[in-house]
């Protein structure tokens, strides 16, 4: 029974365009071109270019420096990556929240820089000093394992997070402040802005790619001290080059407005403080059908208790408008989607960990003269994604748009999905490639000599490296792309830290699962999935599991997605 006849009508705003409008650097409005754009945006790429250099020139071989002048097993040293790759994509959330909070993306990326020279430097020095090494050390499976000093273990690993550290105010910022160059409220830039992450990914693997090629290549033959070295000076580089492009920048207006944090905050605060009160909860319903016209607004209709004051009237303003309601629920959306995400992120882990061991083991003659190093293998996945990616955009793009008429060609969870399928492919063809390189060993009687190369060519491992790269085109781009649009304007950095978040929690998963399986495959005396002579161990029963794991949470993708809304203030 209706409480009253009388109906008060509310108009809801759009989402505020104060954050998402954007100013010259002397807070003028920015009219520009679309090619002064595409400049600003080229700055940016840029430093991005740069930081993925990097960063892999760090965490691509760096399994390698665990088992060699550290000294760990692969299981011990596996997880260290995992779990140092997974903090530094969880700390995003944290810089994110800095930079859209008080900092700004600006002030934010500068600082990350600076911290992540320090960083670098540290870690370079720490490869410097001195280590004692026994005259047997390293010799033969059975000899004494290599030891380093406990300063420079100790100044490893806190360099290593100090980048960890560093990324995380710079990967979510970077690319927030790069979209943020384009006007998504013209329909030619907002179909630019697609482009923008789809040619931000082709730089990043550009980066990657030259990392792969040359320091690991450096590492592996020269010098750790050196391999180190050349990232530090090239994030130097990338500050120098952020800082000339300051000119052309639009930036976000940050007035007085209320933190978009406090805002969907108060929202769940005052839905849990209301949940037993049911008094004009269908009038409020109706209301905010017919303000906000949107079906997501049927989703989590108990958050709908925001907009009920205590004592059960209507008090819009004081207590959550429509707007912040919504907001909120966009933000509970990505929930499952971000969710059923994290099995990929396991199967991505493995490219730079056991995936590198195994290539260690076989044959890596080129026929030039010189063996391709282990971790120098990842290339395949952004050269493969470097050859996609304008494929995709110049090709697939253009007649899947006239096909479908959406912007895009295919929606972003459309992309994403057919990228985790391949995902689970390449864990299959891991598997098998990984059973015939056992097979191998035991036919020529290698099985207990793991220090002797197995007669089997490293480019058995090419496919499987290729369809990561396909799969990181359509899966990765499509998530940051994904979770950039589908966040309140205000929190677009947060919403790109929870893109790497996936990431983060998938790489510890990943080191809970390895070992957990060590632990429980390793009793007994028998050797373990993980033993130390992967000739004895079972890479491809992990691989098996991992493709049955993506299967499953493929299939899980596909029911939320299927029924996921998109934002209501998106486009796509």
């Amino acid at each position: 029974m209706a409480e009253s006849s009388e109906s008060t009508t509310v108009t809801v705003p759009l989402l505020q365009d104060t954050v998402d409008g954007v100013v010259d650097c002397k807070g003028r409005p920015a009219k520009r071109s679309a090619t002064g754009r595409w400049r600003s945006a080229s700055f940016i790429i840029g430093v991005e270019v740069a930081e993925r250099f990097a960063y892999y020139g760090i965490g691509s071989n760096l399994i390698s420096y665990l088992t060699g002048p550290l000294a760990q097993s692969t299981a011990t040293a596996a997880a260290n990556v995992n779990a140092w790759s997974g903090t530094a994509s969880l700390l995003p959330l944290f810089g994110a929240f800095v930079a859209d909070s008080y900092l700004g993306r600006y002030r934010t990326i500068i600082i990350a820089s600076l911290l992540y020279v320090l960083g670098l430097g540290l870690l370079t020095l720490s490869a410097l000093l001195p280590v004692p090494i026994p005259s047997n050390c390293g010799s033969s499976a059975e000899s004494m394992p290599c030891r380093s000093n406990e300063l420079q273990i100790l100044c490893f690993f806190f360099s290593l997070y100090l980048v960890a550290v560093a990324q995380g105010g710079h990967k979510p910022c970077v690319q927030a402040f790069g979209a943020d160059q384009f006007d998504e409220q013209e329909p030619n830039e907002s179909r630019a802005k697609g482009s923008f992450f789809n040619w931000w990914y082709f730089g990043s693997c550009a980066g990657t790619l030259c990392s792969l090629i040359i320091l690991n290549y450096i590492q592996d033959n020269l010098s750790w001290a050196l391999g180190f070295g050349i990232p530090c000076i090239a994030m130097a580089v990338a500050l120098v080059v952020f800082l000339l492009g300051t000119m052309t920048y639009r930036f976000g207006i940050r007035g007085d407005e209320e933190s978009p944090f406090v805002r969907i905050g108060r929202v769940f605060l005052a839905a849990a403080r209301n949940w037993k009160t049911e008094h004009l909860m269908m009038t409020t319903e109706e209301e905010a059908r017919r303000t906000l016209p949107h079906k997501g607004s049927e989703q989590f209709k108990f958050l709908n208790k925001a907009l009920i004051a205590p004592d059960g009237s209507r008090k819009y303003g004081k207590v959550c408008c429509f707007t912040d309601v919504e907001e909120a629920k966009s933000v509970l959306r990505l929930v499952p989607i971000w969710a059923t995400c994290l099995v990929y992120a396991i199967v991505f882990a493995q490219s730079s960990t056991l995936f590198t061991k195994q290539g260690v083991t076989m044959d890596r003659s080129t026929g030039l003269g010189f063996d391709i190093s282990p971790a120098s293998l990842q290339s395949f996945i952004s050269l493969s994604a470097l050859l996609f990616v304008p494929i995709y955009d110049c090709i697939f793009v253009p007649i899947a748009r006239a096909i479908t008429g959406k912007p895009s060609g295919i929606t972003m969870l459309q992309r994403i999905g057919t990228g985790m399928l391949l995902s689970a492919i390449s864990m299959v063809i891991a598997a098998m490639v990984e059973n015939k390189r056992l097979e191998v060993s035991r036919e020529h009687g290698l099985v207990d000599m793991p220090m002797v190369t197995v007669p089997m060519s490293v480019w058995w491992l090419i496919p499987q490296y290729v369809l990561f790269g396909v799969a990181d085109v359509l899966t990765m781009v499509g998530l940051q792309e994904f979770f950039y649009d589908q966040v309140p304007n205000e929190l677009r950095s947060v919403g790109l830290a929870l893109y790497l978040s996936i990431f983060g929690v998938g790489s510890f998963l990943s080191s809970f699962l390895i070992s957990a399986i060590e632990k429980s495959t390793g009793v007994d005396g028998r050797d373990s999935w993980f033993a130390n002579n992967l000739n004895r161990a079972h890479l491809d029963y992990f691989y098996w599991l991992l493709a049955g794991l993506s299967e499953i949470g493929l299939g899980a993708y596909l029911y939320f997605a299927k029924s996921y809304i998109y934002s209501w203030k998106s486009r796509k």
